[in-house]
């Protein structure tokens, strides 16, 4: 998809790379000498500015492409760093960056599982990011990348797709979960856990030392990553068919191949913390 773009280039809006789409102009080496409606002038732009596209893809300068594309249209660059992408979610005991922690992160991404639980491993987490070069998130933007800078007192220069803002544009919003069963996605067992439950999962778990409760939050986190693989991909293909219903200018991405997760939430456990709350 990303060199079927032209949404980067300066002075090409919306409406002018639907016209070079329309005209045949479906990438960027069917631009040189074909005919088309644009000035002299336009097509020397485009040709420079692709000459330049060329050279940052080359080197895997991505963030050239991140910089120059309007936000809603950063999908666009998955199928280009889908090979280096983590789909990352994080656990707290609140929402308060300054009052609350950090408790468990998972990370997925696309072939291994990792997670990171707080007075274990969660450090480890700001190493291994790193080795990616894109996040995958929801609301991640406005929650988990902050939350995680500043718990950490790091900064997270990846380059950074919000789901949030994808599948908000092709009319699926209200949070996570509302997405994923619009999407005909069924949690299982996990079904009505939601974020606050996630704290009352890790509140049982420092005062018992339960580890199912450890063991069901992070089926529940990771849960949250495996989806976003899937919703990524699901998104994707949808906007490729909104930017032009009839006419085919990319593939669409394969279903991704859900992975096993490695544990398993505790009904028992789950059970007894919902009588223990009122608000359950």
């Amino acid at each position: 998809m990303l060199k079927n773009t032209f949404l980067h280039i300066s002075g090409i809006g919306e409406k002018t790379e639907t016209q070079l789409w329309k005209q045949g102009i479906l990438d960027w080496d069917s631009v040189k000498g074909h005919p088309n409606k644009l000035s002299a002038a336009k097509m020397e732009t485009i040709s420079q500015w692709i000459k330049t596209s060329r050279m940052h893809l080359s080197n895997k300068e991505y963030h050239f492409f991140f910089d120059h594309l309007p936000v809603a249209q950063h999908w666009r660059l998955y199928p280009e760093l889908k090979g280096s992408c983590a789909f990352i979610d994080i656990e707290t005991t609140g929402l308060d960056v300054w009052d609350a922690v950090i408790t468990t992160i998972a990370l997925y991404d696309g072939s291994q599982i990792k997670y990171y639980v707080n007075g274990r491993n969660l450090d480890d987490f700001v190493h291994d990011i790193n080795q990616y070069d894109l996040i995958v998130t929801y609301n991640g933007k406005t929650f988990d990348v902050p939350f995680i800078e500043s718990y950490f007192n790091t900064t997270m220069n990846q380059a950074h797709i919000d789901l949030r803002y994808v599948l908000g544009s092709l009319g699926y919003k209200g949070g996570l979960k509302k997405c994923e069963k619009a999407l005909g996605m069924d949690r299982g067992d996990l079904d009505g856990v939601d974020g606050f439950f996630a704290v009352l999962l890790w509140q049982d778990f420092e005062k018992t030392g339960n580890e199912k409760s450890l063991e069901t939050l992070l089926a529940y986190n990771i849960e949250d990553v495996v989806n976003l693989h899937f919703l990524m991909v699901t998104a994707f293909n949808m906007k490729l068919k909104q930017l032009l219903p009839d006419f085919e200018i990319a593939d669409n991405l394969p279903k991704p191949v859900q992975p096993k997760i490695p544990f398993s939430p505790d009904l028992p456990t789950i059970e007894r913390i919902k009588r223990q709350s009122w608000q359950y």
